[in-house]
């Protein structure tokens, strides 16, 4: 036994020996994989060090293609048929001629003398935008349609250049002489040439697309002859522009008793039938001199006699003031820009979003096989034939199109929603039968493993930053995973509602972090209105940028519902001021106006000032309803019919859709709705006047109306770090002194509350007021009828219902408005005044 523990002592002991020496060799000789290489390599410098290569690049071919053209007669014995690598390193010492020595001979030898010639000078353009844009980020000309003419251009010019060289000059390089040669045994000499010039015009419309048409107008429009008046006339412009076809009155035109006074272009064409944009002509009219004389006709002098003493008085037209003098102030001093007390202001970078989906859609293939053969089979159980399906996949969920079968009703797959979801065993199905535009119906299933849609992306991409829109706002992507954007001016107003914990406050902020990464401080002005009192507070960092609210009040988000009303009607009377000023411009809408104020053609000192873009976001709108009732509801409805031109615009957001709280005067005046996850039908079509918000999947997945279309999309995730961030972007640079302050309101109430003190109540007061708002009622005879009262103390609590703001004024023969709707509204009102 002891023979055999010190065998296998000796075997452990070797086996451990040999671990170390393994252990020894690793360290010495470690192995990094080339996924850690990789890893560790920074794409932002490999970009930065490539661009910078290639801009240093072109500028060094440019300098060798130039030298070449003074020396490649001294260089190119040195060169032909040698390799790069048996040029530089040849016995030989002897300087070259080329001003960038033995490298800058040899490119310069391969691109002018091998390839094409003198065309080769594109490839330094080629090179350098590429290089400003891998490096700096910078599009100095349009990457795809730049290169496509300058590729055309160096193919053509070497063939063309090549047609004039001989066998020692070859002006389009090897290229081009080898290729002219071949067509000059084919075609001819002439024959080439021909062929030449038809490349030219078919490389032309190929490339640049030219509208001959606009060509055409313009060399018309450039013969027309102006009628000589002794005077420089300026040109009228472009005769095909509605405004100046005519551009003078029928009784500025002077007739003389002779000659018409309308004078056309003799090289007016004479055929009649030709329309007016065919044929522009002028009508030219010589300015009114200071001294004319009149002929009178000969019967008029028949008629006073030769020697009637008659003397005729024509008033001198006035002269019409010039552009120039109307414009003095703009040409003084340059438009107004209403950036400049913040002209230092950056928008916030692209880096303070996260980036959470940046692998794209993954297309699970054996999943969408199984969907289909799905799909396929719970259709057949029911004799449902189809002629072609198709598949789109998109972040959240797959639409299958379907063709039926000719004879196949869609009333009879549009009601196996349910058991197409059975067979699925999916979260939520929807049809949509048909699909708007197509002729197929769709059927939209939910992904096994749905990807997040990053805002940061959608906030880099092209059709959200080449927006011209006034107030840009990128929401989601759809179902074919395009960037979804609106123009919040064309909405005008937009109603977002769904359950609680479905996205919606996400989608508030993409709303809102979609105009910072547009906007400029001076352009737009948030009110911001948070009865819940956490959900928008990340934006008081900005409150001196971007918030408007009432004077005196210390916090520019409004939590407090009084304040809520306040600031409504605060709205309404900025909304009247704006109509003013509108109406004093001649303007139509806020656009037009700040145009003309940018222009300086409306005079500050008579009120006049830039008018920036308010956006009213309310979120919990029902609580605001549940507190203040139709004191919420009528300014509401005020500024949604009428704020849409003086650039009001409204965002009103709530978890509870029902019919209480998003009434029909709301509906109407909100055609553009959002709508995530509700719990039933009822709410969907309360909010979309259409069901399917029920089948949603929640988690951001949402349908937007913009009237007769309806379009899912997934909602771009932006978490709450990331708004504080941006917010603490902004809010460290310079700012105004302080927030656009509204125009100052006084409610009624405050008024009409002061005639009465608490302790001058009467004892049944709170008891009166649950009655008037249970019943909705404010009379005296129901107070008589339920309190025992007599008509004289009934009469009393009425008038005390109506000072305290419960009930309205008294209406003649109608009933008395009772202004709160909520029985909790009511107990909260009278806790608050300690009457509870």
């Amino acid at each position: 036994m002891s023979e055999e523990n010190e065998i296998t002592k000796k075997q452990d002991e070797s086996k451990g020996r040999q671990k170390s020496e393994k252990a020894a060799k690793a360290k010495q000789n470690p192995k990094v994989s080339t996924a850690k290489i990789a890893g560790r390599i920074n794409k932002k410098k490999v970009k930065t060090t490539v661009g910078v290569l290639l801009i240093l690049l072109s500028f060094y071919l440019f300098l060798s293609f130039f030298s070449y053209l003074f020396n490649w007669q001294a260089d190119q014995d040195r060169v032909m048929n040698k390799s790069l690598v048996e040029f530089l390193f040849e016995a030989n010492d002897e300087p070259v001629a080329n001003w960038l020595g033995k490298f800058g001979a040899w490119s310069s030898h391969l691109f002018m003398y091998r390839w094409f010639g003198i065309s080769s000078f594109g490839f330094c353009l080629l090179f350098l935008i590429s290089g400003f844009k891998i490096a700096l980020n910078i599009r100095l000309m349009p990457i795809l349609k730049t290169y496509g003419i300058t590729l055309v251009f160096i193919i053509w010019s070497a063939v063309f250049l090549g047609f004039f060289a001989n066998s020692t000059n070859y002006l389009g390089g090897a290229f081009g002489y080898q290729l002219n040669q071949w067509l000059s045994l084919t075609l001819g000499g002439f024959g080439s040439f021909i062929l030449i010039l038809v490349l030219f015009y078919l490389s032309v419309i190929a490339v640049l697309n030219p509208d001959f048409a606009k060509l055409r107008a313009l060399l018309k429009g450039s013969k027309q002859e102006e009628v000589d008046t002794g005077e420089e006339t300026e040109p009228i412009g472009n005769p095909l522009d509605i405004n100046i076809l005519n551009p003078i009155k029928d009784e500025q035109i002077k007739q003389d008793q002779k000659s018409e006074a309308v004078h056309f272009n003799e090289d007016e064409p004479e055929d009649e039938e030709a329309t007016e944009e065919e044929m522009p002509f002028m009508v030219d009219t010589p300015e009114p001199e200071d001294d004319f004389e009149i002929s009178i006709p000969v019967d008029a002098e028949a008629e006073f006699g030769e020697d009637a003493d008659f003397s005729v008085a024509v008033a001198k037209e006035e002269e019409p003031v010039n552009e120039d003098d109307l414009d003095k102030l703009r040409q003084e001093f340059g438009e107004y820009d209403p950036t400049l007390d913040l002209a230092s202001y950056m928008l916030p970078p692209i880096e303070l979003l996260n980036d959470y989906g940046g692998k794209g859609i993954s297309v699970n293939k054996s999943e969408l096989e199984e969907n289909k053969n799905k799909i396929v089979e719970t259709l057949a159980h029911y004799k449902i034939e189809i002629a072609k399906i198709k598949a789109t996949v998109g972040p959240t969920v797959t639409l299958y199109e379907i063709v039926p079968a000719p004879g196949v009703r869609i009333s009879k797959i549009k009601n196996l929603e349910d058991d197409i979801a059975l067979s699925l065993s999916a979260l939520g199905i929807r049809i949509i039968a048909p699909i708007p535009g197509k002729g197929t119906i769709g059927i939209e299933v939910p992904n096994s493993s749905p990807d997040m849609v990053s805002m940061r992306a959608l906030i880099a991409s092209e059709k959200f930053q080449n927006s011209d829109a006034e107030l840009p706002v990128v929401i989601g992507k759809t179902i074919t995973n395009e960037t979804y954007t609106f123009d919040l001016t064309k909405m005008p107003h937009l109603l977002v509602a769904g359950a609680t914990g479905q996205g919606k406050s996400v989608g508030l902020n993409a709303i809102l972090v979609s105009l910072l990464y547009k906007k400029h401080p001076a352009q737009v002005k948030f009110v911001l209105v948070d009865p819940k009192k956490v959900e928008l507070t990340l934006y008081n960092k900005i409150e001196r940028h971007f918030l408007a609210k009432l004077p005196g009040e210390g916090d520019a988000i409004i939590t407090d519902t009084s304040k809520v009303v306040n600031t409504l009607n605060s709205l309404c009377i900025e909304m009247d001021e704006r109509y003013e000023l509108l109406k004093e411009a001649q303007c139509r809408t806020i656009k037009e106006y700040n145009a003309k104020f940018i222009q300086r053609r409306l005079n500050p000192e008579k009120g006049h000032r830039y008018l920036p873009y308010i956006v009213v976001l309310i979120d919990e709108f029902a609580d605001l309803i549940m507190t203040a009732g139709k004191e919420v509801e009528h300014p509401i409805a005020r500024i949604a019919q009428l704020a849409r031109a003086i650039g009001i615009h409204l965002i009103v957001a709530t978890q509870r859709p029902s019919v209480n709280v998003i009434t029909g005067m709301i509906k109407a005046n909100f055609p553009a709705r959002i709508a995530f996850r509700v719990l039933s039908k009822i709410d969907s079509r309360t909010i979309l006047d259409a069901s399917g918000a029920d089948q949603l999947i929640g988690r951001g997945d949402m349908l937007v109306s913009t009237g007769s279309d309806l379009v899912r999309l997934q909602c771009g995730f932006v978490d709450t770090p990331e708004v504080e961030k941006i917010c603490q972007f902004i809010g460290d640079q310079r700012a105004y002194p302080e927030a656009m302050l509204l125009p100052e309101y006084v409610g009624e109430g405050s008024e009409g509350g002061g005639d009465f003190e608490s302790d001058e109540l009467d004892v049944m007061f709170a008891e009166a007021a649950r009655i008037v708002v249970i019943n909705q009622q404010g009379s005296a005879s129901l107070l008589q009828r339920k309190l025992k009262l007599g008509y004289n103390r009934a009469g009393r609590l009425v008038d005390q219902l109506e000072g305290m703001g419960i009930i309205g004024p008294f209406q003649g023969s109608k009933a008395r408005e009772v202004l709160y709707s909520d029985p909790v509204a009511l107990e909260e009102y009278l806790k608050s005044k300690g009457l509870s």
